[in-house]
This record gives C-alpha cells, structure tokens and sequence, in this order.
C-alpha cells in the first residue's frame, strides 16, 4: 500500500512541502520497504487548478493516502472522490513523516485547512539548500488591508498576505497554520545557515 508525501526534493531527507497542489515533488512511498519514486508536480506555476490537477495525478499513482503541509478545497474534494485519505499539517522531512504515518501519529482531516490558490509565492524554493533565484519577500510592510471586510488575511512567505477570500478559517486553524510556515521557514533558515558554513570552511568566494 503506498503513500504519498509532497516534497521540497528528491530525498527521503527533503522537508515535507507545505503545499500540496504546487509542491514541487511527490514521493510515492511503500511505507514497508521504504521503496519511493519521485514524480515532479508539472502544476507549480500553473495559473489555475493546480490543486485539481494535481489531486489527479497523485490519485492516478493508486495511493492510500497522502501527506503534506496543507491542502484546498479543490484538491481536497478530488482526492477524496478518490478515496484517498489526506493527511495535513506535516512537517520535518520526508522519511520523519513516514515514520509518523506507520506509528499511527497523524489522523485523516476532515477538510481543506487553507483556500484555494495557496502557495503560489513560494514557486522556485531550494531544494536543499541555498541557489539562484531564492529569495523570501516576507510582504510584511504595514497597511496592507487587514481587518477589510470579512476576509481573514495571513502573511505567507513569498508573496505577502495571503488572501483568504470567503474561506473562512477560524483563530486556532489560522494559529495552526502560521506555526506552521514558521516551521517550515526555521528549516528553510536553518539550511541557509548550514551551506553557509559549508562555504566559509572552504574558504568562501573569490573576490
């Protein structure tokens, strides 16, 4: 019986990606033997239905159930149709989250615990440390229209406040997913740090 885990990379070391229909892998797990393939998720920088889409192509591989940060309404309806289970608020590595699985730690959720378009400012992170092109634009600045109307709005890295239109989450779900990214970002700050030192024993940059 597989599983699948959304992926940062293509180890069993990689941290679990927070998103789900804009991962930027999929590890198909035989929970067992430890056997994986690595799908790249096609749908990263699709414009829309990326969570349908990609709730396809998992459901297609003939998983039990899959594991990952978050998931939205539409992935989460696809999946479920599906008949595959959806584990969210997964975090730490890949091979940590399977063995959570097979020690029975994680429950099924209920439902979708964040909106729909999540996690289209974090297209491109690293992999496994820092490259080109990485950059985490906090959108912190102040006046950026919370508390308008009734949307709820929370700060997401890569792309400002996230907007969560009229999916309504409530203050402990809202918490539950800022701890987190905040997680995911000490990783993510904590694997910037690592190469760092990486470079500086090698003597660091040419000037």
């Amino acid at each position: 019986m597989k599983i699948a885990v959304s992926s940062t990379g293509r180890e069993l070391t990689s941290t679990v990606d927070p998103r789900f229909g804009r991962a930027n892998f999929f590890m198909i797990i035989d929970p067992d033997t430890m056997e994986f393939e690595v799908i790249e998720n096609p749908n990263v920088s699709a414009m829309g239905g990326a969570g349908i889409q990609t709730a396809q192509m998992i459901a297609n591989k003939g998983v039990h159930a899959v594991l990952t940060g978050s998931c939205g309404p539409n992935a989460f309806q696809t999946l479920s149709a599906a008949g595959v289970k959806i584990i969210t608020k997964v975090s730490g590595s890949v091979q940590e989250a399977v063995e959570g699985y097979k020690q029975g730690r994680y429950k099924p959720s209920s439902g979708p615990d964040v909106a729909s378009h999540y996690g289209m400012g974090y297209q491109n992170m690293p992999q496994t440390g820092p490259g080109p092109g990485m950059g985490f634009g906090m959108g912190m600045g102040p006046g950026m229209g919370m508390g308008r109307g009734r949307r709820r709005m929370a700060f997401g890295p890569g792309m400002g406040p996230y907007h969560f239109g009229p999916f309504q989450i409530n203050p402990a779900q809202e918490l539950q997913f800022l701890k987190q990214q905040a997680d995911f970002l000490k990783q993510q700050l904590d694997a910037i740090n690592n190469r760092i030192k990486d470079l500086e024993k090698k003597g660091g940059v040419n000037e």
